[in-house]
Parts: structure tokens; sequence; C-alpha cells
């Protein structure tokens, strides 16, 4: 199974604030450990949302509205997604996030990834889907 792991926004990423040498060594120190561990399949951080856009849908046409966001506890800073045999070993190694960020106010949240079993997809919808992973895996390779 796979989880992705949110590391929620706060007012000091939204700010652009940038990570201090002691969190960069730290990250990558606990990120390191899980790469060892094979269980980390990517990951990275996000810059501020001021720097992004949203692109709501109504009706089936879209509006763009430009960044920053109002809410930074509805954002999201960072992510990793993990492959694990549950929910509770993604929790587990969790525990172990480095003090260093956020000054030890941080907030997690872990989602399990849908799969197309999860989903419900047709024997044809899976063929499609395998043949656009497999694309993607060609075009890596280039």
């Amino acid at each position: 199974m796979q989880f992705l792991v949110i590391r929620k926004a706060d007012a000091e990423t939204e700010a652009g604030v940038m990570p201090s040498a002691q969190l960069i060594d730290d990250m990558t120190t606990y990120n390191a450990r899980l790469v060892e561990r094979g269980v980390m399949k990517s990951g990275a951080g996000l810059l501020p949302s001021a720097k992004g856009a949203r692109v709501s849908f109504t009706n089936g046409q879209p509006a763009v509205i430009d960044g920053p966001f109002a809410e930074a506890k509805e954002l999201i800073a960072g992510f990793s997604v993990i492959e694990a045999g549950s929910l509770q070993e993604v929790i587990d190694m969790v525990r172990d996030w480095p003090r260093s960020d956020g000054h030890g106010n941080v907030q997690i949240e872990i989602r399990q990834i849908a799969t197309a079993d999860d989903l419900g997809f047709s024997d044809d919808q899976q063929d499609r889907y395998n043949r656009l992973v497999d694309q993607e895996a060609a075009a890596q390779q280039q």
C-alpha cells in the first residue's frame, strides 16, 4: 500500500521562511532512513501558496484564483509517498519526524493512496491506466 504523508503548512512556511541548516540536515537524515528502508518513493517541499494558483470548476467552467490562500492550516508545505503494509507502520515512521521542524509544532496528515481496485476500474480502464504508467516510466528512462 502507498500512503501520502502531508506536512501541513503554517505561518512560517506560508511566509516563505526558508528552512534552517539544522532543519535541512534533520529532514535529510530522516528521509535518508526511509529511503534506506526502501519505503520512501518520492517527496518534496512546496513553495508558499503565494507562488501557486487554484482552479475551481462551476458547471464545468474553470476559474483561476491566484495565491496566496487565506487558511494556512488547510494548505500543505510538503509531501512524501511512502510504501508500507499498514497505516500503523506509517504512523510509527512519522513519530520520528524531526523535532526541529516547525519548532516542534507541526501537523502531519497521512492518507492511503487509492488503487484501481479501490476505485472499481473495469478491465479496459485498468489496461488503459497500465499503458499510461508504462509510458510514464519509459519517458523517465530517457
